[in-house]
């Protein structure tokens, strides 16, 4: 399907033209006149914007160095009140050719109707272009007949032109049974609906539980503190309420693990980028197994030489992703930026006071030509059955 798409593109390396500039929150606005000694013991964690004074190079990348493949975005209405993320899917287009990305996966075609509605307005569409994931109503496993139902709807949904499944983190965190336990990612249940998908030829890709400072206490130690003082509802701290992260990590790779025949994806680095040896152990024991990078670029580049040996030991597991909806080409240049650079110590988020993923910066990878269009292009092929 893509292999017949051509973009104009240079087999290049990542070497770009660095340009100087003084490393800074741009738009952040400066404070007038000094504050006391007091007002400064004083001062709030969320008034605390500091500006580093590094001067770094920051270094352009403008176009994937490969046709790129983002595996992991929210284009379709299940996440904007029935709206569409993307207005004018032909304008995202135009900034897909901006920027060398080949491809976007739609991970919001839902069930029934609404499948059919995300694959005519962007895959059928836009050939090449797009490819749109159903999702699974969870919630019928309480049901009697909830496998049977899950399996069907899983077939009517390729039917319709899903080419994959993404499972939600919905499963251990808020998902119940009929009895009001909730139904982690391991019950025989989940691993028998997944099953079928592996029998459709539907890969998973699959989000569990959050980031570690999530589940860890709410107090001035949490290192996302910021972020979940703003997201009170995406703290999962409360063990009457919530399984611990480990728990649910080990029901990830216990499902994996159950599901041999179905090709799976670990969103977000696996789900764990706090704990790449974690990561790795699943590689290593799960040939059906990959990882892609979404939504977790303030983690993996707070420890980038880890993550780069990670990526040397399975170049051919590791995917391209962004997580950022709607698409923007100053988002998909930073994740080139990351990848395909040496550039240190810069912001992954330019522009807001406040890092909204932990109060530090992150440092590029400087991947070299063969691995990076095996995680931008070559690995998703693969995987999505291209």
């Amino acid at each position: 399907m893509f292999d017949s798409f051509a973009l104009p593109y240079s087999r290049r390396t990542a070497t770009r033209r660095p340009r100087s500039r003084p490393h800074c929150a741009e738009g952040v606005p400066v404070t007038d006149a000094p504050l006391s000694w007091e007002e400064l013991r004083e001062l709030p964690l969320a008034s605390w914007t500091p500006v580093p004074q590094l001067r770094l190079p920051a270094t352009d990348a403008d176009r994937a160095a490969f046709p790129a493949i983002d595996v992991h975005n929210h284009l379709g209405r299940w996440l904007s009140d029935g709206e569409w993320m993307i207005e004018d899917p032909a304008a995202l287009v135009v900034v897909m050719d901006e920027t060398n990305v080949e491809c976007v996966v739609n991970l919001d075609g839902m069930w029934g109707d609404e499948v059919t509605a995300n694959v005519e307005r962007y895959d059928r569409s836009f050939p090449g272009r797009f490819l749109t994931f159903c999702q699974l109503e969870w919630e019928r496993l309480a049901e009697p007949d909830g496998v049977a139902a899950l399996q069907a709807s899983l077939a009517d949904s390729a039917a319709r032109g899903a080419r994959g499944v993404k499972i939600w983190k919905s499963l251990g965190l808020t998902v119940r049974d009929a009895d009001g336990t909730l139904i982690l990612p391991d019950d025989p249940r989940v691993v028998a609906v997944v099953e079928r998908a592996g029998e459709l030829g539907l890969p998973a890709l699959i989000h569990t539980a959050d980031p570690k400072a999530f589940f860890a206490p709410l107090d001035a130690c949490n290192e996302r503190l910021d972020e979940l003082m703003q997201m009170r509802e995406w703290w999962f701290g409360d063990r009457t309420v919530h399984p611990t992260f480990d728990r649910l990590l080990a029901a990830h790779r216990a499902l994996v693990e159950a599901c041999p025949g179905t090709r799976f994806i670990g969103a977000h680095a696996g789900c764990a980028a706090e704990d790449l040896d974690l990561v790795e152990g699943m590689l290593d024991a799960c040939p059906n197994y990959t990882i892609d990078i979404a939504g977790r670029m303030a983690e993996l580049g707070r420890q980038p030489r880890r993550f780069r040996r990670l990526i040397e030991r399975h170049p051919d597991r590791v995917l391209f992703g962004t997580d950022i909806y709607p698409a923007e080409r100053e988002q998909f240049r930073l994740h080139f930026r990351f990848l395909e650079t040496e550039d240190e110590a810069f912001s992954y988020a330019p522009g807001e006071p406040v890092p909204p993923q932990g109060r530090w910066t992150v440092s590029a990878l400087g991947l070299d030509a063969s691995t990076l269009e095996r995680i931008y292009r070559t690995n998703a092929l693969r995987v999505l059955g291209i």
